[in-house]
């Protein structure tokens, strides 16, 4: 087996785009990006709609080949669709037996890929799982009290590190990830690998255009632990001769509540909601604005704050989680207390007030994002599925490679 060979790598996601979020995202960079490295590269997921489930199984896309398992819409969140386990396993195992492949790689410890890293192993597999769960990422999908939060998180974690446990090498975004999994009783070493991001596509935006007034913008699901309404309630303590606007870009379960606060607030015509935007629309917003803020508080990296600053912006982010890793008070922006409106005001103020601390800082911001190059991310995983191919006994490794069976039918029909 030589270094070069293309490997076959199946990725196990729960949420893939068309989804629009985070793990979605960075799921389909990596795939992608192994495809374009000559890799054979698949993909199983839940099927995006109804329509997606009466397709032949799997599709091409991006140069990779995905196939969904059969989903259902979550009734507290409609544009959530989830995949039972009995039709997730089966999916699985008759996917892994068929394609034999020489990793699998799965992004969560949900039905997907929970039923892949049950599969994988049995098989004689080698596993990676990589998390970008946190329990209040969830909350607000399954409508949970408060007072049952802090239990039902302590179980979420257990149920993770059971599952995480039978792959032999697990990484998260951030060292604040990883630490998070060590204090959550992972039992074993983890490693930290950036999310990355494909800097030269925000950083070719184009640069915004001298206008009246200042802009902040939000990017991220509009649902209650991302803490917008913390945005909202600083822009209403800004001096009014600074003419700040803000834009919110994303949608989710806090929009209805978010845009009657900004009536109460008095600051609704300065607030554009976009919701969900095109990819050239989000690199316009990304231009356009002065300044980007996260009031997030459960961030394991935040692509989005990654991505404003490899536009050149200066961040403000709240003091928690993975933020402190991107944002360097005072270098390329601020730091404030989670939940203290009054302290995420003030840097508003101070910042979008002084030109030569937005210029500054957001040159800051181009320089400190190169290290979360989407090339170095892809790089690092390639060499750990090498590594585990390499190290797999020679019993357990898969039989020799096959086409898989739509790809013989084809063949033969040709």
């Amino acid at each position: 087996m030589t270094s070069q060979r293309a490997l076959r790598i199946v990725i196990g996601a729960d949420t893939f785009p068309p989804d629009v979020n985070g793990a979605a995202n960075f799921a389909h960079r990596l795939a992608s990006g192994l495809a374009a490295q000559g890799h054979d590269v698949h993909v199983l997921c839940p099927a995006p709609d109804v329509s997606a489930e009466l397709l032949a199984g799997s599709h091409a896309m991006d140069g990779i080949t995905v196939h969904h398992v059969r989903s259902h819409r979550w009734p507290f969140y409609q544009k959530f669709r989830f995949s039972t386990p009995w039709q997730a396993n089966r999916t699985a195992t008759e996917l892994l037996r068929e394609l034999q492949p020489d990793v699998v790689h799965v992004q969560a410890h949900f039905v997907v890929g929970r039923a892949l890293a049950k599969a994988a192993p049995a098989l004689g597999i080698p596993l990676v799982a990589t998390n970008h769960f946190m329990p209040e990422n969830l909350f607000a999908l399954v409508k949970m009290p408060g007072w049952l939060r802090a239990t039902s998180a302590r179980l979420a974690w257990r149920d993770l590190v059971s599952v995480f446990g039978r792959a032999q090498v697990v990484t998260a975004p951030t060292p604040r990830a990883v630490k998070l999994l060590q204090d959550n009783k992972l039992g074993r070493e983890a490693l930290a690998i950036s999310c990355g991001i494909d800097i030269e596509k925000y950083r070719r935006a184009q640069q915004r255009q001298a206008g009246q007034g200042r802009t902040v913008l939000f990017v991220g699901r509009l649902d209650e632990e991302k803490r917008v309404n913390e945005l909202l309630a600083a822009l209403a303590k800004l001096p009014a001769e600074l003419d700040v606007r803000a834009e919110i870009v994303g949608d989710g379960s806090c929009r209805g509540s978010l845009e009657a606060l900004a009536d109460r607030l008095g600051v609704r015509e300065r607030v554009t909601f976009h919701g969900h935007l095109s990819d050239a629309e989000l690199l316009a917003a990304y231009a356009r604005c002065d300044l980007f803020c996260m009031p997030g508080i459960a961030e394991l990296q935040s692509l989005v704050t990654m991505e404003a600053m490899a536009a050149g912006k200066p961040v403000v982010a709240a003091d928690a989680m993975a933020l402190p890793h991107l944002v360097r008070p005072g270098r390329n922006g601020w730091l404030f207390p989670p939940g203290n409106v009054l302290a995420l005001a003030a840097r508003l103020t101070q910042t979008l007030s002084d030109p030569e601390m937005l210029a500054t800082m957001g040159k800051a911001s181009e320089t400190m994002i190169a290290e979360h190059a989407i090339a170095n991310t892809i790089g690092r995983f390639e060499r750990i599925y090498r590594d585990l191919v390499t190290a797999a006994p020679a019993q357990l490794r898969p039989a020799p490679k096959r086409a898989p069976r739509r790809e013989r039918e084809l063949s033969r029909t040709a």
